[in-house]
């Protein structure tokens, strides 16, 4: 019989303890022994639950049971998650963890104490919710060299601009609609503003490209400032407006990071992935394009993720799966997002903005108008040939003397 523990019982943790007793005897059977939840850690008192006698308060007496093989840290948050992560590593306890703060700030220094002690620290749920992705990057891709890895990752921010595109309605109504069914917290700052997403393209990049990728490195913007004119002009220039993270090699041991609003062609599947599904496409030199596309988020679907590397510590208990990525203390070899190249919607208003078209195409090269019913005459909406991005932002400076840039968003 092999005892686990669960540490925080909110949306993850129950739906966690609800998934793996549903389940409990095809686990056996996966596990080759029995599993029984030993423990639920949690300062709450939850006395209507049916597992109440599971219920302790104190995380020692978890981190002090030998008994405990594999505890689920799905508490969240940097602290005490990162202290109580630590204790029961060293302990000699596996940790599985849906926890993606901790693990964009200290998954280099967690996963090298986990080898040091022959124990596992698994966190496939951390991205994607149920999409699995960790483990294809880190086994199914091994033999590829990774040259870039891009997507959807934040449910909350999909579904609002699906919304924003569905019903033309503007990002605020979109916003209240997603807190009314649940889809973003009361405070919607880490989803709308990219927080969410850049810690999982920390994780996923680091994994990919073997060393450790701290969110401060990654340029972050959220979605709060696009517009209903914004997703008309896209959907008129054949784009859908998506919140991306991406990391890509650029050259010789060089990164960039960033996570922001683009528009995605339609041509593209990942223009198609709508309301709150995540979809993450991964480009090996051997495999090509592959993509990885599900439910990012929920109860159930990051509980399978959670019970799934709960399974893989108990089936390899004594035996460490590798894996890892170095932290160097070296930041250098992510490089500044504007020293890459990119393409550019831009939005301006200007006095006689048609009369500056010729101006515009001197100055970017060749442009492409974007048109939409109604546009002011003081309006103008273009795309710009693929070029350095600080070359596009001195473009830009100048143009601000003529008039107001309303909007920039980069093409993927």
């Amino acid at each position: 019989m092999s005892k686990i523990a669960v540490i925080g019982y909110g949306v993850v943790g129950s739906g966690t303890v609800e998934l793996f007793e549903k389940n409990k005897a095809s686990i056996a059977k996966k596990v080759g022994r029995e599993v029984e939840i030993k423990y639920i850690v949690d300062l709450k008192e939850f006395p209507d639950s049916p597992y109440h006698e599971k219920f302790v308060k104190d995380f020692a007496i978890v981190r002090d049971d030998q008994e405990v093989e594999v505890v689920a840290e799905v508490m969240g948050g940097l602290n005490p998650a990162y202290q109580f992560t630590k204790q029961l590593l060293e302990s000699g306890k596996s940790v599985v963890t849906s926890n993606k703060e901790l693990v964009a700030y200290h998954g280099a220094e967690l996963l090298a104490i986990a080898h040091a002690h022959n124990v596992n620290y698994l966190f496939e749920a951390s991205v994607g919710g149920g999409i699995p992705i960790i483990r294809p990057l880190n086994k199914c891709l091994a033999g590829n060299t990774i040259e870039e890895v891009s997507g959807i990752l934040n449910g909350t921010t999909n579904f609002i601009l699906t919304k924003m595109i569905r019903e033309q309605v503007d990002f605020e109504t979109a916003l209240k609609t997603a807190q009314k069914l649940g889809y973003a917290e009361k405070d919607p700052t880490a989803d709308v503003e990219g927080y969410d997403a850049c810690r999982k393209i920390c994780i996923l990049g680091s994994l990919a490209f073997g060393r450790h990728i701290y969110p401060e490195m990654v340029h972050c913007s959220g979605i709060t400032k696009i517009t209903t004119d914004d997703v008309e002009y896209a959907e008129n220039a054949g784009y859908a407006v998506k919140l991306i993270g991406t990391v890509k090699s650029v050259g010789e041991d060089q990164l960039t990071a960033i996570v922001c609003p683009r528009l995605v062609s339609k041509s593209s599947i990942l223009a198609a992935v709508e309301d709150v599904y995540n979809a993450i496409t991964v480009i090996g030199d051997g495999v090509g394009d592959v993509m990885f596309y599900g439910k990012g988020a929920g109860k159930l679907p990051t509980a399978s993720a959670v019970l799934g590397d709960i399974i893989d510590a108990l089936r390899h208990k004594e035996r460490n799966l590798d894996i890892s990525w170095e932290d160097t203390g070296e930041r250098d070899f992510v490089i500044s997002y504007k020293q890459a190249e990119v393409s550019m919607y831009v939005r301006i208003r200007a006095d006689k903005a048609d009369q500056l078209k010729s101006a515009l195409s001197e100055m970017f090269g060749k442009l492409i108008f974007i048109e939409r019913a109604g546009r002011p005459k003081n309006e103008l909406a273009f795309i710009t040939p693929n070029m350095m991005e600080e070359q596009i932002d001195e473009n830009l400076t100048i143009l601000s003397h003529t008039g107001d840039i309303l909007s920039k968003i980069r093409i993927l």
